[in-house]
């Protein structure tokens, strides 16, 4: 495997490296779920590539098959949680759409009603 591309500053390259500590629940050998710090349901995870790519955009134009591993990641994560069939799957690309974290990341939501349309 090669070396992730990495930004020394991104908190998220920082957690996918083990430098900073996350609550990890799944990884494979392109990503890294781990738990949200400010959950927004009782299963909150993020999916992040191990590669640095600022957005979804970026990174479904520099690696589509990283999309869709994080797809089959998030996948993974809402079984292994318990809700294989009824969760939501989040990705927020610019500050005006709610990203803080300039890594793409993959929100899985479930757990609890999530009504329509988002807040």
């Amino acid at each position: 495997m090669s070396t992730p591309k990495t930004e020394a500053d991104c908190l998220f390259c920082r957690i996918v490296a083990g430098d900073v500590p996350a609550e990890v629940v799944h990884a494979t050998e392109r990503t890294v779920a781990f738990r949200d710090i400010n959950a927004q349901a009782p299963t909150h995870v993020l999916v992040v590539p191990r590669d640095h790519y600022a957005d979804a955009a970026e990174l479904a134009a520099g690696d589509p098959e990283a999309t869709a591993e994080l797809v089959r990641t998030a996948a993974a994560v809402a079984t292994a949680e318990g809700h294989p069939d009824d969760y939501r799957l989040v990705f927020n690309t610019g500050a005006g759409a709610g990203q803080t974290v300039f890594h793409t990341h993959l929100h899985v939501l479930a757990g609890r009603d999530l009504a329509w349309p988002p807040g």
